[in-house]
């Protein structure tokens, strides 16, 4: 980290003050196939991601690209609608700047989904998952580099990287909803290309339950900026080696926009509980 990130993530931060004055209770990112969950915000304002100073530009399909500042559940949220990714060409700094400028808002949680491929045999398409933990196959990290303090510690803690108060609260919430809703592991690849049957078994046997392109730099920025962080996954297409087939895209965002229903009902409740 360098004397210049802070100064961005200052800058950026000012400027969607100058938009909406509040101090976010949680900074929200929706996933691939997940930007309907913004129709859950009571709206104050909408900020395009390239008004907003040292941005990157959001180029995966269904990601808007825009800022949704408001109130849900009683508290103050801002959501992104849409993220960035790795395989897009950003830098990891990138991808999680905007976590930087939520925290720098005021956000003291984070609250992140994402669609993912399905690894465990007993889960199916559609299904959700609380992350309880995660494996970084990214082959880089946010936080290499010099370290600004004002920002984190050197050597954040990952022993519980997704809250445990919140992961308690989002099994409640599904059990009272009757929402079908795992605990598992996920791991993040870079893509955008999907796996192979061998990369499958590998992932699986290294102890994860789903796979995606996403998620864990910004749950790492989020750890090092001391936020708690609640993780929720939508399996969109079921990733067993021996019965493996083709997957379109449509097909996935499909599937994420079906499952959003639920995924909604239990980001709204863990949202009114923070």
């Amino acid at each position: 980290m360098s004397t210049a990130l802070y100064d961005q993530i200052q800058e950026a931060a000012a400027f969607v003050h100058t938009k909406w004055k509040h101090a976010p209770t949680a900074g929200i990112i929706l996933g691939t196939g997940l930007g309907k969950f913004a129709e859950d915000v009571e709206t104050d304002v909408v900020i395009p991601y390239e008004e907003i100073p040292h941005f990157p530009r959001s180029t995966a399909p269904t990601h808007k690209g825009q800022l949704v500042c408001g109130t849900l559940a009683g508290k103050k949220v801002v959501v992104m609608e849409g993220r960035f990714h790795f395989y897009e060409g950003w830098s990891l700094q990138q991808v999680t700047f905007p976590v930087r400028v939520m925290k720098a808002l005021g956000a003291g949680a984070l609250v992140v989904s994402n669609a993912c491929g399905g690894m465990n045999p007993q889960w199916g398409r559609g299904d959700i998952m609380l992350i309880e933990d995660h494996i970084n196959l990214l082959g880089d990290n946010p936080l290499i580099g010099p370290n600004d303090e004002r920002l984190g510690d050197r050597f954040p803690d990952m022993c519980y990287p997704y809250d445990r108060e919140l992961l308690k609260i989002g099994r409640r919430v599904a059990l009272e909803e009757q929402i079908v809703c795992h605990q598992g592991v996920f791991v993040a690849v870079s893509g955008p290309n999907l796996e192979t049957r061998a990369e499958y078994r590998f992932l699986r046997a290294i102890g994860a339950d789903v796979v995606g392109m996403s998620t864990v730099p910004e749950v790492i920025v989020a750890a090092h900026s001391k936020m708690r962080t609640f993780g929720i996954s939508v399996i969109t297409d079921v990733c067993l080696p021996d019965s493996l087939e083709p997957v379109s895209l449509p097909e996935i965002i499909a599937t994420a926009n079906e499952a959003e229903k639920k995924l909604r009902v239990i980001i709204r409740r863990v949202v009114a509980e923070i």
